[in-house]
């Protein structure tokens, strides 16, 4: 899994029904392979390859470099350590 990339992406926006905070694991190929969708009132959605709850699941293109995300003023994209994700992965279920 070292091969993988962590990226955090804080949405501003004033949607009741969409995530504020994405977190997502790539794979080489910038592919999602687990993803964590946290919104305003703390529901956490998520995915991987095998589960997914509260209506989110992986996306089916190529995540985007982080200065690419960065050009759209509503996101504010940072890469996380492994570490920072895999804690936020394992709280998933608590709120």
């Amino acid at each position: 899994m070292g091969e993988n990339i962590y990226i955090r992406v804080r949405w501003l926006h004033d949607f009741q029904d969409e995530p504020v905070d994405l977190w997502s694991e790539l794979d080489r190929g910038r592919f999602e392979t687990r993803k964590l969708e946290i919104f305003r009132d703390g529901t956490v959605g998520f995915a991987s390859a095998t589960e997914s709850a509260h209506g989110t699941y992986l996306g089916e293109i190529a995540m985007p470099p982080l200065e690419e995300i960065a050009q759209n003023p509503a996101f504010v994209p940072e890469e996380i350590s492994q570490d920072a994700f895999e804690r936020r992965w394992n709280a998933r279920h608590s709120r």
